[in-house]
């Protein structure tokens, strides 16, 4: 059995464990696609709320900007089209807070609105994988139904809409906006339908080259070229994606499949991680040496 397909086995078994976490407990385990074990923090809903506040806060002081813009305008003109103007502003405004605002800033790399930033909180795809653009267009075009739509209900009275279904509209978006609570993701009617979910930004770390890694451990660990020969650039990434993982099992498991195909007859206290790191740089050292000479071996059954 190759690395690859170790690893593999092993991340499925990762997949299929129960982590068993206490009621507050708002910490996540995501499995990407990619094998790598994600723990994420969820949300708070007070963490939300303030943040889609600090967006409203943001698009108002855009408004008013704008009509500020437009009176002075008028002013400087003696113009007397002043209401036409503010009432032009106010009806672009509002639509690009309801279509534009909030797609635009999520379907961005940080996922996230100002408003999000600054709570530290972004949006993420709720099985681990790539977050999409239809998700961020699925999860925005709910907010129309929780949100925008009842809040039309209420600013309509007066209006032609009569007290029932004020009140309607009311119920409607007490719902809504609670309904968050009343799971343990803290996952909006929006998240449901897109496959989403709110979570702390994790804190960004330097990821030092897995070749300098525990290199003073390793030193006396070598490798003769028929060992690291037994493998190519494809196993070189998944050993690399193991490391950066940092699963004991996974490490445990490679480093043992390893040991077995090369016949490894070395030191036999060396650490697990260690022993992987050592083989890395030396795999890799030896794939860029047989690159100047313009051999590139893909794989482990690239024979050249």
């Amino acid at each position: 059995m190759s690395v690859q397909g170790s690893v593999q086995g092993v991340v499925g078994r990762i997949r299929g464990l129960k982590f068993n976490r206490a009621p507050g407990d708002d910490w996540r385990e995501l499995v990407t696609p990619e094998g790598v074990d994600l723990r994420l923090k969820v949300g708070s809903f007070v963490e939300r709320c303030v943040a889609l506040l600090l967006d409203f806060l943001i698009l108002l002081g855009g408004l008013i900007a704008f009509s500020l813009a437009a009176l002075l305008a008028a002013w400087a003109t003696k113009a007397t089209w002043v209401g036409e103007a503010l009432t032009v502003v106010w009806l672009l405004g509002v639509f690009v807070i309801r279509n534009f605002y909030f797609l635009i800033f999520e379907i961005q790399p940080q996922a996230a609105t100002p408003g999000k930033r600054a709570m530290g909180l972004r949006v993420v795809a709720a099985d681990g994988g790539r977050l999409t653009a239809d998700a961020v267009f699925a999860r925005n075009a709910m907010r129309e139904v929780e949100v925008f739509l009842p809040l039309g209900f209420l600013f309509a009275q007066g209006q032609g809409v009569d007290g029932a279904l004020t009140a309607l509209g009311a119920i409607w978006s007490g719902v809504f906006v609670i309904f968050p609570l009343f799971n343990r993701d803290r996952r909006r009617l929006g998240d449901l339908a897109a496959g989403t979910m709110v979570v702390k930004t994790p804190k960004k770390l330097l990821r030092p080259d897995l070749a300098d890694t525990e290199r003073a451990a390793a030193q006396g660990t070598a490798f003769t070229h028929a060992q690291l020969d037994a493998y190519g650039v494809k196993e070189l990434h998944v050993l690399e994606e193991v490391l950066r993982a940092g699963d004991r099992k996974a490490i445990a498991e490679v480093a043992r499949r390893i040991r077995t195909k090369i016949a490894w007859d070395g030191p036999t206290d060396v650490p697990d991680r260690t022993f992987l790191n050592a083989y890395y740089a030396g795999l890799r050292g030896r794939l860029e040496s047989r690159m100047l000479f313009g051999r590139r071996r893909k794989d482990k059954f690239d024979v050249d």
